[in-house]
C-alpha cells in the first residue's frame, strides 16, 4: 500500500512540474517539450496495439498526417473542438476500414502494407491538392502559442498512458496478450480475433490522429512532405521498441533519450541522419528485442538469484 501511495505521489509531483514547465522554460526548450509530448503519445498509442499483438505498423504517419491536414482544411470553417472531433472520426474511419481489410495479414506482409498505406495517403492528398485545389500547402491560422499546444499534448499524453494502464487490467488487454502469444489458441479460447484487434487498432489510430491535429498549429504552414514524413513512423517504432513495447512506461522511457539524440544528429549531421536512424533501428532489434525495461528486469532477477544461491 505504501509503495502505491509513493507511486501516486511521485506521478502527481512530476505532472505538476510538467504543467508548470512553460513558466520556466525558454522558447527552444518548450518546443522540444512539444515534440516530446507528441512522441510520448505516438509511441504509447503504437505500443497499445503493436506491443501485445506484435503487429509492427508503419502507418503512424498516415493517421498523424490526416489529423494535421484536417485542421489545415477546416480551421477557418469550424470551431477548433469540432475540427478535432472531425479529425478523430476520419482517423477512426480509415483505421476501421484498414483493420478489417488487413489485420488477417501477419509478419512482414502487414509491415509492408502499413508502410504502403502511409505512402498511398500522402500521394492521394498531394494529387488532390495539385489537381483539384491548384495548390500544395495550406496555412493554419489559430490563436495558439507554443504553451497552449504543449498543454494540449501533455493532456493527450496523460490520457493515452491512462488508457494503456486501464486496458492492461481489462479482459480486452488479456485477450490481446493471448492473441500475441498464439492466435490459434486465442481463437479456440473463444476470443473474437478480428473484433478485438480492430477495436485496439482504431483506438490507437484515433490517438495518433489527435496528436497530429493538436500539433499542426505549431507549423503554421503544412504540406504533405512535412506531415506525412515517413521518419515520424520510424522514430515512433524505434522509441517504443527501445523502452519496451510491452511495458506501460516503456515507450516513454524510449522517447526521452532518443529524441535528445535525434535533435543533436539532425542539427549536427543532417546529411547522415537517415543512415544513423537505420543503423540504430537494426541495433535495437538485435541487441534489445524486448526493450530496456525488460532487460533491466531480467538483469535484476538474475542478480537476486545469484545472491540466493
Amino acid at each position: 500500500m505504501t509503495h502505491a501511495y509513493l507511486s501516486v505521489a511521485g506521478i502527481s509531483a512530476g505532472l505538476a512540474v510538467l504543467i508548470m514547465a512553460p513558466s520556466f522554460l525558454g522558447e527552444y526548450e518548450l518546443g522540444f517539450m512539444v515534440s516530446l509530448m507528441s512522441y510520448v503519445t505516438l509511441a504509447t498509442a503504437w505500443a497499445m496495439f503493436s506491443g501485445p499483438t506484435r503487429y509492427i505498423s508503419l502507418a503512424t504517419v498516415a493517421f498523424f498526417g490526416i489529423g494535421a491536414y484536417t485542421v489545415a482544411v477546416l480551421n477557418e470553417a469550424l470551431p477548433y473542438p469540432i475540427v478535432l472531433v472531425v479529425a478523430v472520426c476520419l482517423g477512426a474511419l480509415l483505421a476501421t476500414f484498414v483493420g478489417f481489410a488487413t489485420l488477417r495479414l501477419a509478419g512482414i506482409y502487414f509491415v509492408i502494407f502499413s508502410f504502403g498505406l502511409a505512402e498511398l495517403v500522402r500521394q492521394l492528398i498531394t494529387w488532390f491538392e495539385v489537381n483539384i485545389t491548384g495548390t500544395l500547402g495550406r496555412y493554419i491560422f489559430l490563436p495558439f502559442e507554443t504553451q497552449h499546444i504543449y498543454w494540449q499534448l501533455l493532456a493527450l499524453a496523460v490520457v493515452t498512458i491512462g488508457l494503456g494502464f486501464w486496458i492492461r487490467r481489462t479482459r480486452l488487454g488479456l485477450a490481446l496478450k493471448v492473441i500475441g502469444d498464439d492466435e490459434v489458441v486465442a481463437a479456440h479460447s473463444g476470443i473474437a480475433l478480428a473484433r478485438t484487434k480492430v477495436m485496439l487498432f482504431v483506438l490507437s489510430a484515433s490517438l495518433m490522429t489527435l496528436a497530429g491535429a493538436i500539433q499542426s498549429p505549431r507549423w503554421v504552414y503544412i504540406e504533405p512532405t512535412i506531415v506525412f514524413n515517413p521518419t515520424i513512423s520510424f522514430l515512433t517504432v524505434i522509441m517504443a521498441l527501445l523502452g519496451g513495447a510491452t511495458r506501460l512506461w516503456g515507450p516513454t522511457l524510449g522517447v526521452i533519450p532518443l529524441l535528445i539524440i535525434f535533435e543533436w544528429l539532425s542539427a549536427s549531421f543532417p546529411d547522415h541522419f537517415s543512415i544513423v536512424l537505420g543503423v540504430l533501428f537494426i541495433v535495437i532489434v538485435f541487441a534489445l528485442p524486448k526493450g530496456v525495461l525488460s532487460a533491466l528486469e531480467e538483469r535484476i532477477a538474475k542478480l537476486r538469484k545469484e545472491r540466493v544461491t
